[in-house]
């Protein structure tokens, strides 16, 4: 698996994890007083985040992105769904690389 797919993977699930956060753990915290719902999403999504920043490093490093696009995927990280439009600029970036046989 090249550091690209990696980086759409860990991106795919950060995304994820950061719209239970938002989404299902905070209303859980403040809305019905259960605040165990965001401690253990959280965390979660705080490893994660570690792991996206690294994958982005390598899949720049390997892809060789720009430091506009870099930024770019950074800054889309922190949207809720944002994580959804970096995996379709990802797929027009690995689709070319694809060789048919």
């Amino acid at each position: 698996m090249s550091e690209l797919q990696k980086f759409r993977l860990i991106n795919k699930i950060e995304g994820i994890s950061f719209i239970i956060l938002l989404f299902i753990a905070m209303p859980l915290k403040y809305s019905f007083g259960y605040p165990m719902a965001t401690k253990i999403v959280g965390m979660l999504h705080g490893v994660l985040v570690f792991a996206f920043i690294y994958q982005i490093i390598e899949a720049k490093k390997e892809a060789g992105f720009t430091l506009k696009e870099t930024a770019l995927y950074f800054i889309l990280s922190l949207i809720p769904f944002g994580s959804f439009y970096t995996d379709k600029l990802l797929a027009k970036k690995i689709e070319p690389t694809k060789v048919t046989a």
